[in-house]
């Protein structure tokens, strides 16, 4: 009987030691349901525009003199007030197209709301309201085109598309292969923990990297997030080592709860969605 006891007393001791010896793995640190929190620190403001083809001059005049119109009668703001809100009611889209009409392609990545998202079988969110509202006003049918982010760019230059709204910013380096339409809404980048991290913002997580310990960033791949977070620290990022490029923001949040990760970037109002539907 003394023997069982101690052969006990020494298998508990060895399962203690274990998971004593694995506390400081950050694989092994999962927690699929941590909450998580939004910090207060805002990382980059930005721009959002709608992309077009550099030689498709024409739609850009034409989708411009729509926007204008949107923004000027207040549709605009009723559509990002509708899925930012949840205010006021939604315009009405694409219910008088012609049956010949001719299509306006958007190519756009529905994993960002509420810019975009998949609801049953429809893509839906302010990118292709506000783009069936300029096709609207050019008498033309919408077809969104669900697809990758950094395909999104080739699409346009390939001639598959016509327009991009994906929550797209304009950039100096996206300017050489597209342009861009004027500004219809404004993104804030922002920081996702998990509740009970010590990380308080960007500075936190510049000193943690200056100290030599091996944070790790999420984002979105091909998005000014990552492009911002990937730079060196001298040019306000954290260097490429530090930053995990994901699909989709999804995965960015899931490799952040089962602890993979440190903190994701990402826009404001994604961000919020995010934390939401994780937190229940």
């Amino acid at each position: 009987m003394k023997k069982f006891v101690a052969l006990m007393l020494a298998l508990v001791m060895v399962l203690a030691l274990c998971a004593c010896g694995n506390n400081n793995n950050k694989d092994n640190d999962s927690d699929a349901s941590a909450k998580l929190k939004i910090l207060d620190s805002e990382y980059v403001t930005e721009d959002y525009a709608i992309g077009i083809a550099k030689e498709n001059t024409a739609l850009l005049e034409k989708v411009n003199a729509a926007l204008k119109e949107l923004k000027d009668d207040g549709t605009l703001k009723a559509v990002i007030d509708y899925f930012i809100s949840g205010t006021g009611t939604l315009p009405e889209v694409q219910q008088n197209v012609a049956a010949d009409a001719e299509e306006l392609v958007m190519a756009t990545n529905a994993t960002f709301p509420p810019y975009e998202s998949v609801d049953g079988d429809k893509i839906v969110g302010i990118d292709p309201t506000v783009a069936g509202l300029i096709a609207d006003k050019l008498g033309m049918k919408l077809v969104v085109n669900d697809m990758e982010f950094d395909a999104i760019i080739p699409a346009l230059t390939s001639g598959k598309a016509d327009i991009a709204m994906a929550g797209m910013t304009v950039t100096e380096e996206r300017l050489q292969s597209i342009n861009f339409s004027d500004n219809y809404a404004t993104g804030i980048q922002v920081m996702i923990v998990k509740e009970d991290s010590d990380i308080t913002g960007v500075d936190d997580v510049v000193a943690k990297i200056e100290n030599g310990e091996n944070i790790q960033i999420g984002c979105q791949i091909a998005t000014t997030g990552y492009t911002y977070a990937s730079d060196t620290i001298e040019n306000g990022g954290f260097g490429e080592d530090h930053v995990q490029a994901f699909p989709k923001g999804a995965d960015a949040i899931a490799a952040l709860t089962s602890g993979k990760i440190d903190c994701v970037i990402i826009d404001n109002e994604p961000a919020k969605a995010f934390v939401e539907a994780n937190n229940g």
